[in-house]
Order: C-alpha cells, then structure tokens, then sequence
C-alpha cells in the first residue's frame, strides 16, 4: 500500500485536532479570564531507504500532533464598575478552594483568571461556582456580618477594605500565586485551572501580596478580557483549511494511483 495515503490520512486527523482547538478559542472569545490554545505538530518516524555518498534517502511517514499549548500572554482589562470584579494585571492567579456538600473546603486548591467574586450567605468572597478566595495566609477570605456592610473596596494590593454600619473597617488580603511555567497548567472548565503533576513548578504554590515576586497587581472594578486574537484565529482556520484540504487531496491521488495498478491486470 502506498504510503502518502497514510500520511495523508495522519494529515486529516492532526488538521481535524487544530480545527477543534481554533474552533474551542473562537467559542471562548468572549469568556472572562480565557487564554488561547495552539496546536503543534511535528513529523513521523522517516523510513531510511538507502545512503548515498551524500546523504540518507528517506521517506516520511506522516505527521502527529506534537503538543497543544496554552498562551498565557495577558489579555486586554475592560472596565465594569465592581469593587468585586477583579483583574490581575500581571502573572499572577488567584486561588480558590471548592467546597463540598456540606460547605466545607477542600484541601486541594485551584487556580483562576477570572476575578468575578460575590459574597455569599455566610460572608465567604466565592466565585460564581461557590469556591472561596483565598488569602496571603492561604486562608477562606471571610468577612464578618456581610448584611452589615456599608462598603468595600479593594486596592492594587490586595487589601480588601470593609466599613460596617457602626463605622468599623476591617481589613483583609487577598493572595495570589505565581508559577514558573504557568503553560503546564491544565484546563479543569469553569475558567479554572490546575497544576500538572511532576510538571507544574511549583506543584504546591504559596500565595503572597499582590505587587510581590512578579505576581501582579490586582485592579478593582475591572474584568480579564479573553486574549484570544480573533483576526489570528480567522488566517489559522483557512490555513488549516487549506492543509486539510490539500491532505484530502493527496489521498484521492493515492487512490487513483492504485486504481491504475489494479488496471494493469486487464
């Protein structure tokens, strides 16, 4: 059997794999916080057929998907209004703790971009999943009597201050943590992140300060766009288009090679 059917068969699938994935950024390009994926590719085992006196005769065998990586690169701030609408303006990530049925955290925490938080019933900053905020102290950030709050506001630094209906004002810290290669980090849904074992460094990351250690500072009243280039994601989609196209091509001029060997009988 020829073998550019096959690698035109491994061409489809990889092309198919890419498709997805600009098709997975484009749906997203509106979702707070998202960063884009990119899919890499990378050729097959070469069959060495002979050597000459210059160089090895080989022939490649097709193409496989190397890796998809995750672009972390910023993404634009849009302005909402929200003392409660966080952005991180720099590399940082926010940590939250999922709760269980019983509203207990869980030790095991994950990781966002996106910075829409509420206050819940019994005081705790959570995302729209329930999950709670943690502090530089790797603490639930709680604020007590919530339906006595007058005001609050958060500066660059992660300080969230409170005034109470009796003119207290409390204060408390928000943590971020940071990661060496934060491109490890592995999708969980919901906008959420976490770390890859025996890859992501640090696996077990401390928050601290915004403003610190290159986490980035936290701007109140403002949401992560999406950093999905829509224009990049358009050129990718016909270049994959294109590829595709061209592997299905290569398959039917395959197949008609062998349609004209199978003829020579006759």
């Amino acid at each position: 059997m020829l073998r550019s059917l096959f690698s035109g068969v491994s061409g489809l699938r990889v092309h198919q794999i890419r498709m997805d994935v600009i098709a997975n950024n484009i749906a997203n390009i509106n979702t707070t916080g998202f960063k884009a994926a990119r899919a890499n590719f990378q050729d097959i085992l070469s069959q060495t057929l002979g050597r000459s006196a210059v160089n090895t005769t080989q022939v490649g065998l097709g193409v496989s998907l190397a890796a998809i990586d995750n672009i972390m690169t910023q993404g634009a701030l849009q302005t909402t209004g929200r003392a409660l609408d966080l952005a991180i303006e720099g590399n940082g990530f926010f940590v939250v703790k999922p709760v269980d049925s019983s509203g207990n955290s869980v030790n095991h925490p994950l990781y966002t971009r996106d910075g829409t938080f509420y206050i819940d019933k019994s005081g705790y900053i959570v995302n729209a999943q329930g999950y709670r905020l943690q502090s530089t102290s790797n603490d639930n950030i709680q604020i007590a009597d919530p339906d006595k709050i007058v005001s609050i506001s958060i500066g660059s630094d992660g300080v969230i201050s409170v005034v109470k209906s009796d003119g207290t004002k409390i204060t408390y810290n928000i943590g971020l943590v940071t990661f060496k290669n934060p491109e490890s980090l592995q999708r969980v849904g919901a906008n959420l992140w976490d770390v890859t074992p025996n890859v992501t460094d640090p696996a077990t990351p401390t928050p601290g300060a915004p403003g610190t250690d290159g986490r980035g500072y936290i701007r109140s009243g403002f949401l992560e766009m999406s950093n999905v280039d829509l224009a990049q994601e358009f050129t990718n989609m016909i270049i994959t288009q294109r590829g595709y196209q061209a592997n299905a091509r290569v398959i039917t001029t395959s197949d008609e090679l062998l349609r004209e060997l199978v003829d020579l009988k006759r």
